[in-house]
């Protein structure tokens, strides 16, 4: 199953420019002429390309990350095939709202440059790996971080599996609820699940330095952030795996790391 996207008439809204995409849905196939990128609210999708004869998943994209951006920077055809791995919401910007956003947000440029930079690294190692030509590798090498590890996901799941958030790769993920005079909606938005309003906005943050998974608590935290029951002192990194039970205000969510 492909997916059809369809450009409405008017005045657009936020509305228009999302995209619902089903499991197993193809985004785009490799040779489709692109206008538009897409950033992934929710879900994961996959990025393969045909290699000899067989497909290779180049990479496992999450929430927050973005592909299809080379059919708008360099108006060429899709270099590879996009698939939508789970239920997944996408953002749809065509070139002139990404000519915008630069334009308002020069941070916008720097960090897809980043990505672009790291997912150029990672497809090279595959290539070489494909071929035959990679150079011998240890278990020190950062090789197994930047590829071996690509179809990890991370998440937090909230009791009842009623929802799960995806957390980023790269950077930091903000949790938190969404600032109704901004507008502003944190990585990780439990304004859903938090009747009391017991989650600050900017209620902790988790990052990930050399690879391991750490929470932060945010200044100004009014009720806590618990680790296995354990309350975290306020700006200190407290390390996070898989399974550990997280309490932010008064919801609890379990971290999950899954390998498909």
């Amino acid at each position: 199953m492909k997916v059809v996207l369809k450009s409405g008439g008017g005045a657009a809204s936020f509305e228009d420019y999302i995209v619902k995409v089903p499991p197993g849905t193809t985004i785009f196939s490799e040779g489709d002429v692109g206008t538009e990128m897409f950033v992934i609210q929710s879900g994961s999708v996959e990025i393969a390309k045909r290699m000899k004869d067989e497909m290779k998943t180049l990479s496992v994209l999450e929430k927050g990350d973005f592909f299809g951006e080379m059919s708008i920077l360099e108006d060429v055809p899709r270099t590879a095939d996009a698939i939508a791995r789970t239920d997944v919401e996408l953002v749809r910007i065509n070139q002139s709202t990404f000519d915008e956003m630069l334009r308002h947000n020069g941070e916008i440029a720097v960090r897809m440059l980043r990505k672009l930079s790291r997912r150029l690294r990672e497809t090279t190692a595959l290539l070489e790996q494909t071929t035959g030509a990679a150079p011998a590798l240890d278990e020190s090498s950062d090789f197994f971080e930047r590829v071996g590890t690509r179809d990890e996901i991370y998440r937090f799941v909230a009791d009842g599996n009623v929802e799960e958030f995806y957390l980023n790769r790269d950077g930091e993920t903000l949790v938190g609820r969404i600032d109704p005079v901004t507008g502003i909606r944190p990585d990780v938005d439990l304004t859903n699940l938090d009747g009391p309003r017991s989650v600050s906005r900017r209620h902790a943050k988790i990052i990930r330095p050399e690879g391991e998974f750490q929470v932060i608590e945010e200044i100004g935290t009014m009720n806590g952030t618990f680790v296995n029951g354990k309350r975290i002192a306020t700006g200190s990194p407290t390390s996070i795996h898989d399974g550990d039970r997280l309490r932010f205000g008064l919801v609890d969510l379990t971290f999950r790391v899954t390998r498909s």
